[in-house]
């Protein structure tokens, strides 16, 4: 199995990997790409590498004798990799399916299936003033203001939608709460942390407080997690309008995000080098709901759910 996730092929923990090697994900796992004769090549949102690494991709080589080799960016990257052919993965997978319908179809894919949600919180380490202080109660807005700069942390809005779903949530609990300039003074704090798999590190180290992150990343860790409240988490598809009030604009593409509930969804690659495992790949995610759910994603009775002309090697 490729680096990416939390555990190296002889089962060595990622964090030592990383206080000797610095990161290894995305770098460590391109020169592996490939190199079996009988693997499936995966360009997937970082948030879901722990769910690649340990749960599917070893599931799924045992069923099909098929191993599954990652690699994991924020989604943003992960569509830009693959538009400008930087990255020429089997299977590509999004935290936000409108990202990938409005990136890839066309070109590249015309069809996807959305497989899992997930919800928005705070992953955080219990022994910090900011950990005590949400274990006592206190409101997370009012404990952020208090923070120093840089020991809470955020995806980096411009490469991952964690990142830009980080920014709308401060915006939708300023307009929750009255907090008139809670998202412009938070975002001067917060750190960027442009590689999306290792946004718990610092957490766990005790260097950061705190991070916004996605529920299942605070299970991968065994860490805390405070959920937000439905009005911001993206949880809730029944609030799909409401989060569509707040929007954010990348930098670089100048691509504009509404707000929607989050929504993970895959699809083979029309330039992939193998088309079939790439298929099964999306069918064991669409056929294995425990796996997902064991991982800390949530599988609703809606999905999972296809979009667009789905191949007839795929069965929803």
């Amino acid at each position: 199995m490729a680096l990416g996730g939390d555990y190296d092929g002889d089962g060595v923990s990622r964090r030592t990997a990383l206080a000797t090697a610095g990161s290894l994900v995305g770098i460590g796992v391109a020169g592996c790409l490939g190199t079996a004769t009988s693997s499936v090549r995966v360009l997937s949102a970082g948030s879901l590498a722990q769910t690649f690494e340990s749960h599917i991709g070893p599931a799924f080589e045992d069923e099909t004798g098929i191993s599954v080799h990652g690699e994991y960016y924020g989604a943003n990257a992960v569509m830009r990799m693959v538009e400008d052919r930087t990255k020429q993965p089997d299977v590509i997978v999004s935290a936000d399916s409108t990202l990938l319908r409005d990136r890839l179809y066309g070109e590249f894919t015309d069809w996807d299936v959305e497989f899992a949600t997930n919800s928005l919180g705070i992953g955080y380490n219990a022994e910090t003033t900011f950990g005590q202080g949400l274990e006592d109660g206190i409101p997370w807005y009012e404990l952020a203001l208090e923070t120093d700069d840089g020991e809470l942390s955020i995806g980096d809005p411009d490469l991952d939608p964690l990142g830009y779903r980080a920014v709308q949530a401060f915006e939708l609990a300023e307009n929750e709460y009255g907090l008139e300039g809670f998202q412009d003074e938070l975002l001067e704090r917060v750190y960027e942390e442009p590689e999306e798999p290792q946004m718990m590190a610092g957490v766990e180290s005790g260097s950061r407080a705190a991070s916004v992150v996605y529920h299942n990343m605070a299970v991968d860790h065994e860490m805390p997690f405070f959920e937000f409240p439905d009005a911001y988490s993206f949880a809730n598809p029944e609030l799909a309008d409401h989060y569509a009030t707040v929007e954010f604009t990348t930098d670089e593409e100048g691509y504009t995000a509404e707000g929607r509930p989050i929504l993970y969804n895959a699809t083979v690659n029309d330039e992939a080098d193998d088309p079939d495992a790439g298929h099964q790949l999306v069918q064991f995610l669409i056929d294995n709901p425990d796996l997902l759910v064991d991982a800390g994603l949530t599988v609703s009775e809606s999905l999972p759910r296809p979009e667009g002309s789905l191949p007839e090697a795929i069965d929803v």
